[in-house]
C-alpha cells in the first residue's frame, strides 16, 4: 500500500495555484504518511478521477476549484493539515451501465452521479421501463429518463424535479427528462439490488443516446443500469462539510422553495 499523500490537479489555473501552495504546506509536514489523494478541480474532474482509480483502496479528498463543487471541500490553508487528518469518510458504489447500439455492439461504462438516456434527435424517445422482472411503464414518450445513485440526486436528477435521496437509503431514483406521455408521471424510487433495463421502442425512427454522468454512447437499443457493489470509492469530507449534511441542506431548500 502507498501510504503517502498524492495530489491530482485539473489543468486550469486556479487548480494548478491550490496545488502548487498545498504542496508547500505539506512540504512543512514530513511526518504525514497518508494513503490519501487529494483531488483539486470541480465535480466533473472528481467524477473522471474516480472512474480511472476504481480498483484504488485510497480515500479521495476533494478541494474545489470549479463553481458549485458539491462533492468537493473548500480550500482552507490554515486548516486542510487538520482537516485531512479528522475528515469522516464516505463509501459510494457507482452504477453499471451496459449498451447495446444499433449495430448490437455492448459498451460498459461506470456512473457515480447518474445514467442517462436522452433523445438524440428532434423527436421524443419511445421507452420501455423494466425493474428486475417488472415493468415500471409500458410505453414513455419523453425526452428521456435518469437513473441517479443517492450522491448524485443533488445533481442533474434535481434540476428535472427527480427526488432527493440519502446516502444511506439504498436506492435509486427513476425519473423522467420532459414527460409528454404519460404527461403526469413522476417516476419511481426504486431499491439498488436489481437492475434497471430501458428499451428504445422505435430505434430507427426515435434514435436515443446513454450516458454515463459525462461519457455517451450514441443510438443506443437497450440499456441496462445497475450498482457494481464490488466497486467503492471512499470520499473524504470535512467534519462540518458532510456530503450527508449537503444533502440534507438541499431537501430543506426544496421543502422550504
Amino acid at each position: 500500500m502507498n501510504r503517502k499523500i498524492q495530489i491530482i490537479s485539473d489543468k486550469n489555473k486556479r487548480s494548478k495555484n491550490i496545488k502548487l501552495s498545498l504542496e508547500k504546506l505539506l512540504k512543512k509536514e514530513n511526518s504525514i504518511k497518508l494513503n490519501i489523494t487529494i483531488v483539486i478541480g470541480g465535480d466533473g474532474f472528481m467524477l473522471q478521477t474516480l472512474k480511472s482509480n476504481k480498483n484504488s483502496n485510497r480515500f479521495f479528498y476533494g478541494i474545489n476549484s470549479g463553481n458549485y463543487g458539491f462533492l468537493m471541500n473548500k480550500f482552507l490553508p490554515k486548516k486542510i493539515i487538520n482537516n485531512l487528518f479528522k475528515a469522516k469518510m464516505i463509501t459510494i458504489s457507482p452504477l453499471e451501465m451496459i449498451v447495446r447500439n444499433n449495430k448490437n455492439q455492448t459498451k460498459k461504462y461506470l456512473a457515480v452521479n447518474e445514467v442517462s438516456i436522452l433523445r438524440q434527435s428532434r423527436q421524443a424517445a419511445s421507452l420501455s421501463i423494466s425493474y428486475g422482472t417488472k415493468q415500471i411503464i409500458k410505453k414513455l414518450v419523453a425526452d428521456g429518463v435518469l437513473v441517479s445513485t443517492p450522491a448524485g440526486s443533488t445533481a442533474y436528477n434535481l434540476s428535472v424535479h427527480g427526488p432527493i435521496l440519502s446516502l444511506n437509503s439504498k436506492k435509486l431514483s427513476i425519473s423522467p427528462i420532459s414527460p409528454f406521455r404519460p404527461r403526469r408521471w413522476k417516476g419511481k424510487i426504486v431499491n439498488d439490488k436489481s437492475k434497471i433495463t430501458i428499451t428504445n421502442l422505435n430505434p430507427k425512427k426515435r434514435p436515443i443516446s446513454a450516458v454515463a454522468d459525462n461519457i455517451e454512447v450514441r443510438n443506443a437499443k437497450n440499456v441496462t443500469v445497475k450498482t457494481n457493489k464490488n466497486i467503492k470509492f471512499n470520499l473524504l469530507y470535512d467534519k462540518n462539510r458532510s456530503l450527508q449534511k449537503k444533502i440534507k441542506i438541499e431537501q430543506l431548500r426544496r421543502e422550504t422553495s
